[in-house]
């Protein structure tokens, strides 16, 4: 395949999302933001006001925060098909829930409406979406996450520009280089005091914070709770409900000293600092005059309007493309589309043929009509362009607009003359499903049935008589719906599947024509282990099996993988990571075993295993997002991705986290339910590579960044504990390490090979992703008045290629000074903490799904606040 042809499947793919935001900039102001409410949100007008009021405050104190640079210009507001019609909604044109940048959905679990922003890669990348809760979005929330607006331009710094929150509440302290305990916050000039607040029924109390003497800093239920009157403008990302905040922290006010999650992820770069590296800061200017109001647009989903774009050129009768393009498109009609959906089909080799305008699916009669009219014979040139200005004419034909309208083209992709059409495509306002139809067996139907929670999909090739055995986990979240699909490339085997009592399923549809059999489970599937075993009748024959199903309860989310790569192009030797997501609603699953089989175009596969332990390509431990980097490229051109998830050895479990509130006690825990077992298959997508050398090599990559240094005192010892990188990032044994002190946690990070060295000769490196233990004797650091010891690693690969330096560890030196007791002075004398006015901050996804890190203000209302679980 040319490159040209790569360039325009990109195109397409980009067309179709791949999950991307659609946002753009445009002489500084932010358009096409999509706000989706959720189907499962009951019908209230009230929230697309509110919506638009929040947004529209936002932007002025966006602008303003940003120095007069940014704005959001225009915003779309997708309605679910559920509500009443109005006049005032349009149909949608590429906007969908998957392009959502912002989900008003409801709480995973009663009474738990944080707001978060769902952000699991590197500083500078982007965030996937924020989530509000309808009650936060109408204002019912207020006491508790303060102004909307303000927490909206907090989240929005995460989405857009990869910042962090300025707090960190696995550290809320840490001992300052004043020899005073500081809460974690930027900046430094936000005031206010460290007490412990506990209720009891309706009976509250307050008290000083104690040190604890292994620590030395405050106990675990201390709580910073800034003064009512502040006169510190930063920062947003640490506490925008406070009224003097309208700004973010800055080179000249970033506290470098705090444990923030801004200083952990982003090399202690302030914010702003992050924020005006950005390419959004790069291509504009400061505005002069303020900016006009958001304008927003509401948007209806309707019935589906899909094109099926079928490639029947002479490259399709290689590797038994055109049966697996018909199998994929079978499995579309039968299972996929649903009921009052319009569908219609075009074939294209050189030319385009339409074969069936548009018919909407009432029954099975629709189905079986549009499954006749499927090619038979592949041959002739390839005119991609021909096939989509052909399902154009048939979407016109009811439908004069075609935004909105799905074409979903299925081919090889072998046509160099594709790139005549690419601006036609982009301005159609149609959405482009491609799949490409590469050398996996079962790709394609994977790819089609994305609709689907897909239990199963797994090829093989076989010899005369072998056996194709295995299992498939129905768990309760599924079920309904169950679909199962057999393919082969010569001849029919012989297959026999038994539901979890053993008994025999023996209703299998054989289509031998299209080399496919299938079988759909009446009603709700039994829930256990389905076994199956296939046998091969016929030389090198390839068998496949997927199996996919619909959620058995609406009210009950199923269990589900999201998988994408960190890039949709690369050029060699840039590493890529690959990031899988395995849910239950928005509660992520700890403990899964999570594949991923990365195929070239050559066939050649690539199989990794993901990790969701904090390590690596790992951005943060127990978020249920697993990853893994990926520098095995075997060839310049296309790769798919695919990955699978199952029940782990460890028992997977859903992980629910209260946040660990800073101010005040509202009761936080961390609680592990044990799931069920499970299984689940999904498509990354694709990706193209380019660039990559044929010829030999050096060592072009070295160990993967330290992340999670731990330092404890131990009598006069002090005991390190890290997950090992590897050789080649994460992959194979770092040949040694680095350690270095000091006493400034600056002169450590900013002039690490002049610190001093700590004595590792008897220290050899594990295997990657193992954990890591040392044990040594501090030297004297030089530095006057040192408070703390700061520990840093570089890891060095046999090429003498060293890492990025890791996280800096401390322990502290001395006992710091611990605050006045509560009953003494306090700058906002007279007023007492049960006064003060409650405020929150909202806050980002990320370690354990640590949502809205909240800050208090306690009311003086004692209502006993019963514990919220969330993810």
């Amino acid at each position: 395949m040319g490159l040209l042809s790569f360039v325009f499947l990109l195109v397409l793919y980009l067309l179709q999302g791949s999950n991307t935001s659609l946002i753009q900039l445009s002489n500084n102001g932010y358009e096409g933001i999509i706000f989706a409410i959720d189907p499962q949100v009951p019908e209230d007008e009230k929230i697309i006001e509110q919506i638009k009021d929040m947004v529209t405050t936002a932007s002025t104190y966006l602008f303003e925060a940003t120095e007069k640079r940014f704005f959001f210009k225009n915003v779309s507001i997708l309605i679910p098909s559920n509500w009443k019609e109005n006049s005032q909604y349009k149909r949608p044109k590429h906007e969908s829930y998957k392009h959502a940048d912002v989900l008003v959905a409801p709480p995973t679990l009663p009474g738990r409406d944080e707001p978060y922003t769902r952000q699991f890669t590197a500083c500078e990348e982007k965030g996937e979406y924020i989530h509000f809760t309808p009650d936060f979005i109408l204002g019912k929330k207020q006491k508790e996450y303060g102004p909307s607006d303000r927490l909206f331009v907090h989240e929005w710094a995460h989405l857009r520009w990869g910042v962090f929150d300025e707090y960190n509440e696995d550290e809320p302290f840490y001992g300052a280089k004043s020899k005073r305990i500081e809460a974690t916050r930027c900046s430094i000039g936000i005031t206010g005091i460290n007490r412990v607040y506990k209720c009891q029924g309706n009976s509250c109390t307050t008290r000083g914070c104690r040190i604890d003497s292994k620590t030395k800093l405050y106990e675990k239920d201390c709580q910073f709770f800034p003064d009512k009157d502040q006169t510190e403008k930063a920062s947003i990302m640490f506490m925008q409900g406070i009224n003097s905040v309208v700004e973010f922290c800055n080179k000249e006010n970033h506290n470098r000293e705090a444990p923030s999650l801004q200083n952990k992820m982003c090399n202690s770069r302030s914010t702003w600092e992050v924020i005006s590296n950005s390419e959004d800061f790069k291509n504009t200017t400061s505005l002069v005059s303020p900016p006009s109001p958001p304008v927003f647009s509401l948007l209806k989903i309707r019935e589906r309007i899909v094109c099926l774009v079928l490639d029947k050129s002479g490259s399709m009768s290689g590797f038994n493309r055109l049966n697996r393009m018909n199998q994929a498109a079978k499995h579309f009609l039968l299972q996929t589309i649903e009921n009052g959906s319009w569908v219609g089909m075009v074939h294209f080799d050189s030319t385009a043929n339409i074969k069936s305008n548009l018919i909407q699916i009432i029954s099975s009669k629709e189905r079986n009509n549009l499954l006749e009219s499927l090619p038979t014979a592949a041959n002739g040139g390839t005119s991609i362009c021909a096939g989509i200005r052909a399902a154009f004419q048939v979407i016109r034909e009811v439908y004069p607009q075609i935004d909105g309208s799905e074409i979903v083209l299925l081919t090889d992709g072998e046509d160099n003359s594709a790139k005549n059409c690419i601006d036609e495509v982009t301005q159609s306002g149609a959405i482009i499903h491609l799949i490409a139809l590469g050398p996996s067996a079962d790709q394609a139907v994977i790819e089609m049935s994305s609709f689907d929670s897909n239990l199963e999909s797994k090829g093989l090739t076989l010899n005369d008589n072998s056996w194709m055995n295995g299992t498939v986990i129905i768990d309760s979240t599924v079920g309904k719906d169950t679909f199962f699909l057999i393919t082969w490339t010569t001849q029919a085997p012989v297959i026999s599947l038994w539901d979890p009592n053993g008994t025999p399923m023996r209703n299998f549809t054989v289509d031998t024509v299209s080399k496919m059999a299938y079988l759909n489970i009446p009603g709700t599937a039994m829930v256990g282990v389905w076994t199956y075993s296939l046998q091969a009748k016929a030389i090198a024959e390839t068998l496949t099996i997927t199996v996919n199903s619909q959620a058995a309860n609406s009210s009950v989310p199923p269990i589900t993988v999201n998988a994408k790569m960190n890039k949709d192009t690369n050029s060699f030797p840039s590493p890529m990571i690959v990031y899988a997501e395995v849910l239950q609603g928005y509660v992520p699953i700890l403990g899964a075993n999570v594949t991923a089989f990365i195929e070239s175009n050559n066939g050649k596969t690539e199989v990794l295993e993901l990790l969701d332990n904090g390590a690596g390509a790992d951005s943060f431990k127990n978020d249920g997002v697993y990853s893994r980097y990926f520098i095995a490229y075997s060839e310049n051109g296309r790769y798919s991705l695919k990955v699978r998830a199952h029940r782990g050895a460890n028992v997977a479990t859903r992980y629910l986290r209260h946040p660990l509130n800073r101010a005040a006690h509202i009761p936080g825990w961390n609680i592990q339910t044990t799931l069920e077992s499970f299984t689940r298959t999904a498509s990354g997508g694709a990706f193209v590579i380019s660039n990559v050398s044929k010829l030999p090599l050096p060592d072009l990559y070295p160990p993967s960044q330290i992340t999670d240094l731990e330092a404890t005192p131990d009598g006069d010892e002090i005991s390190l504990t890290w997950t090992a990188p590897g050789d080649n990032f994460d992959v194979g044994k770092a040949e040694r390490y680095i350690i270095r002190i000091s006493g400034s946690i600056l002169d450590l990070r900013d002039n690490f090979d002049n610190a001093l060295q700590v004595n590792t000769s008897d220290l050899l490196p594990n295997e990657a992703n193992s954990k890591e233990n040392f044990t040594f004797k501090p030297g004297n650091i030089s530095e006057e008045n040192t408070t703390h010891i700061f520990i840093a690693i570089q890891s060095v690969d046999k090429s003498n290629l060293t890492s990025k330096l890791s996280n800096i560890a401390q322990v502290a030196l001395f006992i710091p000074q611990a605050e006045p007791d509560p009953d003494e002075s306090h700058p906002n004398s007279g007023i007492s903490i049960s006064s003060l006015v409650l405020l929150v901050v909202g806050s980002v996804v990320i370690v354990s799904f640590i949502l809205s890190a909240t800050i208090f203000i306690l009311h003086r209302k004692k209502n006993a606040r019963r514990p919220k679980t969330g993810f």
